[in-house]
């Protein structure tokens, strides 16, 4: 008796976790409608560091913003790190104060990549961002190939980066 409740308990804990994947995925497919999908124009991008990001144009890249009070974001930025080791990784903190107060908030968390800080919003409206974290990952010819709102696992990001880089 004991052993039929956990079964079924645990297919209900199932569906509720497939149900919430699918509802999470739609609503990423519909907030990534309004995302700019021209290709790339911006080839270089002022860095925290007050260095310069040169855009690959041998490789993928993956553009990725976010936000220092964004929960999501905090989620998802060990995946960030982690993808940013192995593919062109640039990320936008969009609206998370002085470039100090990023680099202190990359810092406590031990973070590395690359960071831009768009204080006044400006890259995010020419991508037309509407919600974080929003991630873009373009060919080697920067052209976008995925544009993703909300959450992704380092799985997804692998695979997709895996895709562009070895299938396009």
């Amino acid at each position: 008796m004991f052993k039929k409740k956990i079964i079924h308990y645990a297919k209900e804990l199932l569906f509720v976790i497939l149900f919430m994947t699918l509802i999470a995925n739609i609503l990423s497919l519909y907030k990534s409608q309004d995302l700019n999908k021209e290709a790339l124009k911006i080839t270089t991008f002022k860095l925290i560091d007050n260095s310069k990001y040169q855009i690959d144009n041998t490789k993928p890249l993956l553009i990725h913003f976010w936000a220092t009070w964004c929960p999501t974001c905090k989620l998802e930025s060990s995946n960030i790190e982690l993808l940013s080791k192995y593919y062109n990784v640039v990320t936008i903190a969009v609206n998370s104060g002085s470039d100090y107060e990023v680099h202190s908030y990359l810092k406590e968390r031990d973070l590395n990549f690359k960071v831009v800080n768009d204080t006044n919003s400006e890259l995010s409206k020419i991508f037309n961002i509407q919600a974080y974290p929003t991630t873009f990952i373009y060919d080697k010819k920067q052209n976008l190939v995925f544009g993703e709102v909300g959450y992704t696992s380092t799985f997804g990001l692998f695979l997709r980066m895996w895709w562009v880089d070895f299938l396009k």
